[in-house]
């Protein structure tokens, strides 16, 4: 069957789209993107009148957790959390259980997510054997896995020798390194950002100092090898700066920034609520205004959500025991059209492009432009919807949401993958999903 998307304000950052126009869909792949576009029979015909038609969005950075930790997400219900966010792909991290560092975890991931999942499912492999930072994990079987990139994220790599050799390795492979910059030695036993409210709260803090001397070895050591590092979730003023003056020099060094370390302060652990407890934590006012400036600028390349979620049980506990993270994929969109768009900060070309066409470049993709030919996965958004975020009906098993009773406006409305519809209207279509 065809898809006939009608009359929708149609953003292609790629192509520099940006008009109300037509999108025919035919066999799973775009055909045509043109102004009125002739209705033929059997089509089915989608009015998309004052939203905006975009490529599928494309989440580079969340954690399914399976296979291990099932009782925090599955890859069932993590791609459809992602399919009502209006997320049509989404790489995944590899700090499952077992730990992604071998070609049995990839291969099960990816056939997982083809029996399971309503969105493209990409996994990311482990730089050492079980993350432990000791060993090379096997980077080439990983890559012919599919593995699109490497990562130890959640656990630092610490030797500085070890980051050469995977650089060194992935560039061979033409995979990126995403880089979770964090010297674990600094930030200790902290459970926030050491700052005033630390201060206040009586909480251990993390110093922005402890992001920022691993941004800054990994920009040296990308330098060095001329390998692509990706570096994860920035949260400060110094990480922005340093990437900022490594771009200028022409370092081979992308970013990404996350909506809650662009939306919220350290002022929100103020409740003590343990869904504002992430890592790397929440800072300062300074801090978000930084990664603003930098998302505007062009220093962050691209908008991911790190969606991390947990049980209830883990996170009802005090601060100090919680474990670290929150999910992201339902509250993405609105957070960027509310605080980025809305708020004057981006255009919507602007921050599609960090949501589209920049995380396909970065993981060597395909997708993430309209351009006919391409595979037809689509995201809708109704700028004017409003929604007050309600974590209880979150898709996602984990409800780990600081958002809960915020008024958003800008939400998804439909989600295309493949030319399926599986979301329409906040709701998961059940034909596409298990």
């Amino acid at each position: 069957m065809e898809l006939l998307i009608k009359k929708g304000r149609v953003i292609d950052p790629a192509s520099g789209i940006d008009e109300v126009m037509d999108v025919l869909v035919s066999g799973g792949t775009i055909r045509a993107v043109d102004r009125e576009l002739p209705v033929g029979a059997g089509m089915e015909v989608l009015d998309a009148a004052g939203k905006i038609v975009t490529a599928g969005l494309i989440d580079m950075h969340v954690h399914l957790r399976e296979p291990g930790y099932e009782a925090k997400e599955t890859i069932a219900s993590g791609t459809r959390a992602a399919a009502m966010g209006g997320f049509t792909a989404v790489a995944c991290m590899p700090n499952t259980q077992p730990v992604a560092d071998n070609q049995a975890v990839i291969t099960l991931i990816k056939e997982r997510a083809r029996v399971e999942g309503v969105v493209r499912v990409y996994p990311i492999g482990s730089i050492t054997k079980g993350s432990s930072g000791e060993e090379l994990a096997e980077l080439a079987d990983l890559a012919a896995a599919g593995a699109v990139a490497f990562s130890d994220d959640g656990r630092p790599v610490a030797s500085a020798a070890m980051m050469r050799r995977a650089l060194e390795y992935a560039s061979m492979l033409k995979r990126p390194v995403i880089s979770h910059c964090e010297d674990r030695q600094l930030a200790g036993d902290g459970v926030m950002h050491e700052g005033y409210y630390s201060t206040v709260l009586g909480l251990k803090g993390i110093p922005a100092a402890a992001e920022e001397v691993m941004v800054a070895r990994d920009i040296i050591l990308a330098e060095l090898t001329g390998s692509p590092v990706h570096i994860a979730h920035v949260s400060t003023a110094g990480s922005v700066r340093l990437i900022r003056e490594a771009k200028e020099r022409g370092a081979p060094v992308t970013a990404e920034a996350a909506p809650h370390h662009f939306t919220l302060t350290d002022a929100a652990v103020e409740g003590y609520d343990t869904s504002t407890k992430v890592n790397p934590p929440l800072r300062s006012r300074d801090d978000v205004a930084a990664l603003v400036q930098g998302l505007q600028d062009g220093t962050i390349d691209a908008i991911a959500t790190d969606h991390a979620p947990h049980t209830i049980e883990e996170k009802d506990v005090e601060y100090d025991y919680a474990p670290f993270g929150m999910v992201g994929l339902e509250t993405a969109v609105p957070l960027v059209a509310t605080h980025l768009v809305a708020a004057g900060h981006l255009t919507w070309s602007q921050a599609l492009a960090k949501m589209t066409c920049n995380p396909a470049r970065i993981l060597n993709l395909q997708g993430g432009t309209l351009t006919p030919g391409e595979a037809a996965d689509i995201t809708i958004i109704d700028p004017e919807l409003e929604r007050v975020v309600d974590p209880g009906s979150f898709v996602s098993r984990g409800k780990n949401s600081p958002f809960a009773g915020w008024r958003l406006k800008g939400w998804p409305a439909a989600t295309i993958v493949g030319g399926k519809v599986v979301m329409r209207e906040g709701r998961v279509l059940p034909e596409e999903g298990k």
